[in-house]
């Protein structure tokens, strides 16, 4: 049976989010109307289309057109990302590893998912090459490498052991 997140742990979800927002808007110098342009929502696994839930990775960010109801016209498309939180791969993982806290593996992965939305907005990495094998893997060091960037100089209890987990990619 999948388990979802319970109520304190969404709480750590809500929480993680909010943080993982705010060093992202403040490392890449955003406007508060600039972010607003970056529309994006963080969902869990409970609120998941079946498409948007995958098995391995913790998170994954996808692209969607927006449009507002009362217009029809082609230039009032948008680009929507929805960052999919996996909460079984997320539950399994620190079960497995008690070392690793919820909060701060959550708040690494939600700075990871935002940088990722925030780059493909500002055109840094074209979302349509996010499924190519040697592209995804040079964009996920380089998100990794800016994740770590964002979170080092803060004080998050745990993050320590976080960052030794993903030592490889950056």
């Amino acid at each position: 049976m999948t388990r979802f997140f319970n109520e304190s742990e969404l709480e750590q979800v809500a929480t993680a989010a909010l943080r993982a927002e705010e060093v992202v808007y403040n490392y890449f110098k955003l406007s508060s109307s600039q972010w607003l342009k970056n529309r994006y929502d963080i969902k869990t696994a409970r609120d998941l289309l079946p498409h948007e839930r995958v098995e391995g990775p913790f998170a994954q960010v996808l692209k969607y057109e927006g449009r507002r109801q009362d217009l029809s016209l082609g230039s009032s498309v948008f680009s929507l990302y929805h960052v999919c939180i996996q909460d079984p791969a997320i539950i399994s993982f620190v079960a497995e590893k008690p070392q690793i806290g919820l909060e701060p593996f959550l708040l690494y992965i939600l700075v990871h998912e935002l940088v990722h939305v925030v780059r493909f907005a500002r055109f840094e990495h074209r979302y349509e090459n996010a499924c190519e094998a040697e592209v995804t893997l040079e964009e996920e060091k380089k998100v990794h490498g800016i994740t770590h960037d964002i979170i080092a100089p803060k004080t998050v209890p745990g993050m320590s052991q976080v960052f030794e987990f993903y030592a490889q990619w950056y």
